[in-house]
């Protein structure tokens, strides 16, 4: 077997494990079949139009359609459809917004007690919840910086006075819709890191590492999610405290590029494979 074709199979073994746990998601949600085609044949002319034009040349539908094998009369219908935005700017300037808050409360030492933690705060007052907002995440209306963190979860109400933090991240723990917004995000954050590993690991290589055992007993994984969980909450905070001093300087050149960047860290879990046939236990 040449070379292509065993990259071709591999490829194929590859995107099917990706396509497997996708269609979990799209059929616990009915999405039906038709639909996924679709957006896959619209992604498809979407990143040949805008990711593999001829340099020195405009993307043509012709090259469209060579490198998606859809016809130019499809790729012209694709092209015609309405944009569809990916993701709402709205939610994502709340996401953001909410997120520097928790990380404003939980290293800015006017919102900590005497232990270091982050302390309940009252809403008004010099060193209160407004305060905190206005701090961390500029103009954004107190209240709904509040209701945001309290509808996810991420803060509750101490007394009538005071609202305390329930949670070190921003997660939105009580919508499906943000979720999706994630599934979205993250999936395609990672899937990007391994792309450009594939095409230019050797020169310029991305961190992307993980550890996995296959036969951990079940009664020792309660034990692994509290450590791996604080651990890794651990080290994003030092990450984002790094990033943080660094984001938009302003003694930089406003002529210096600027790039998004952040690191991710997963929990997974599955069921062992079961021993060979024949195989002692």
């Amino acid at each position: 077997m040449d070379t292509r074709s065993n990259l071709n199979l591999r490829l194929e073994a590859a995107l099917g494990k990706v396509l497997r746990a996708l269609f979990r998601v799209l059929l616990r949600h009915s999405m039906a079949y038709t639909a996924f085609e679709e957006l896959a044949r619209r992604a498809y002319v979407e990143v040949a139009m805008k990711d593999f034009a001829i340099e020195g040349k405009k993307p043509s539908i012709s090259r469209a359609s060579i490198l998606s094998g859809l016809t130019r009369k499809e790729v012209r219908r694709l092209l015609a459809l309405p944009a569809v935005s990916e993701e709402n700017p709205d939610d994502g300037e709340r996401y953001n917004r909410a997120a520097r808050v928790i990380t404003g409360w939980v290293r800015d030492s006017e919102f900590l007690g005497a232990d270091g933690e982050p302390r309940p705060l009252p809403i008004a007052g010099q060193r209160g919840f407004a305060a905190l907002v206005r701090r961390h995440s500029g103009d954004m209306p107190v209240r709904a910086v509040l209701d945001e963190l309290l509808r996810v979860g991420a803060v509750h109400w101490q007394g009538e006075q005071h609202v305390a933090l329930r949670t070190r991240a921003y997660i939105p723990n009580a919508g499906v819709p943000e979720k999706m917004d994630i599934l979205g995000q993250d999936v395609a954050d990672l899937v990007a890191t391994i792309d450009h590993n594939i095409e230019h690991g050797e020169e310029d290589p991305r961190f992307q590492r993980k550890v996995m055992y296959a036969a951990i007993p079940e009664t020792e994984l309660a034990a692994f999610r509290r450590v791996s969980g604080a651990q890794g909450q651990a080290l994003l905070e030092r990450l984002d405290r790094w990033l943080q001093a660094r984001d938009n300087d302003a003694h930089a050149d406003a002529t210096t590029p600027r790039r998004r960047v952040g690191m991710g860290i997963y929990y997974f879990e599955e069921p062992a494979a079961p021993p060979p046939q024949g195989e002692e236990q």
